[in-house]
């Protein structure tokens, strides 16, 4: 029993001692509440006020109609320039397309010929030259099929194909964004907060005091992970409760407290990894530094930008070492697909172990350090 009151005092300890850090609560808040808008919100579609510029030598109805035919919200009014500004104003990122309608355009078409029409693109910025070049082809056939038979036909396609979009049927970036930053964030959060506190003692010489005392290496360990790992579990249901659920109107399909348990294995296994960071690095730079090198691939690799099937075989095999990678196909298949236990259990026992495994190599290197110390 006084084993256990004096683990409850140090949970007690490392709450009080963050509520008396402005700085790491600023942090909380933001990362939880307007991080977690400005994902959902702030991310543009593909294509969005794209710049185009329009050389017409032509001067004709015809050029003038395909000119109109770009306008806003994906694009922006065209501006018309001359053949030598083109290619300086492509070079000085001002245009992303750049349409040039020829010289006799108009007649050679009327004639009977096969004009050409030259589009030049800024490859440099990928998804909107991707995607751009054939909203624009697809214009400029529109406008010139209507001219021609002063009708816009809508071929059939051979196959009529009954597109219907599962779990987003609006398919709004919103709800991706905002529940793919709450899992970044709970991920990023409870490994600066335990290295933070870990960083702390030692920085203010409280961790010697702590020797001292009759507590043992698991309890001064057990107690930063428990309360740190309380304190992001409950930004995080707060989060999707106010933030996603309410002020963004994302609708969740699956059961919440099914999703914290799963959030709660992954605290289990990133806050120990906090430790473990905490232990290596002397300083709190050098803890951000690790801190980078070990959040980067966990956010970018675990599948929450990319599916993990269009990686490498190498790095999703590797990535199956790591707590994110099964946490996000967890949430995704709760709070999208409404999946209950009997689907997810095992990224439950992958997270189990995963987490078993960081926390029991953590309080060892913990021990170790602890030893050098005493």
């Amino acid at each position: 029993m006084r084993g256990e009151r004096n683990f409850l005092h140090l949970t007690a300890k490392e709450l009080r001692s963050l509520l008396r850090d402005p700085m790491l609560l600023a942090l909380i808040v933001y990362a939880f509440s307007g991080a977690i808008y400005i994902a959902a919100t702030a991310m543009p579609e593909p294509l969005n006020s794209a710049a185009i510029a329009v050389i017409d030598e032509d001067a004709t109805p015809l050029s003038a109609r395909m000119a109109d035919a770009f306008y806003p919200p994906r694009f922006l009014p065209p501006r018309f320039i001359t053949t030598t500004e083109m290619d300086a104003r492509m070079d000085a990122g001002l245009d992303t397309f750049a349409l040039h309608i020829p010289a006799g355009f108009q007649r050679d078409l009327l004639a009977g010929r096969s004009p050409g029409l030259q589009l030049n693109v800024d490859a440099t910025r990928m998804s909107q030259a991707y995607i751009g070049s054939a909203y624009i082809q697809s214009i400029v056939t529109g406008e010139l099929q209507e001219y021609l038979e002063r009708e816009r036909r809508l071929t059939s396609p051979p196959v009529d194909l009954a597109l219907r979009a599962r779990f987003n049927p609006e398919l709004e970036d919103r709800w991706f964004g905002s529940v793919m930053e709450l899992i970044s964030n709970i991920t990023m959060l409870s490994i600066i907060l335990t290295g933070a506190a870990l960083i702390r003692e030692r920085e203010h010489g409280t961790i010697e005091h702590l020797l001292v005392m009759p507590v043992t290496p698991m309890q001064i360990m057990g107690s930063k992970v428990l309360a740190m790992a309380l304190v992001v579990l409950l930004a995080s249901s707060l989060s999707l409760l106010v933030v996603i659920q309410g002020w963004l109107r994302v609708p969740i399909e699956g059961s919440i407290s099914l999703f914290l348990a799963g959030a709660a294995l992954l605290l289990f296994a990133t806050t120990s990894m906090g430790i473990f960071l905490a232990t290596i690095a002397r300083s709190m730079p050098q803890f951000g530094l690790l801190m980078l090198l070990v959040l980067m691939p966990l956010e970018i690799l675990s599948g929450g930008m990319t599916p993990p099937e269009s990686m490498p075989d190498l790095v999703r095999w590797i990535m199956l070492g790591a707590p994110t990678t099964h946490f996000v196909a967890l949430a995704q298949a709760i709070l999208y697909r409404g999946a209950g236990f009997a689907i997810v259990w095992p990224q439950f026992l992958a997270l189990l172990v995963i987490g078993a495994l960081l926390f029991t190599a953590s309080l060892a290197w913990f021990r170790r350090a602890l030893a050098r110390m005493a």
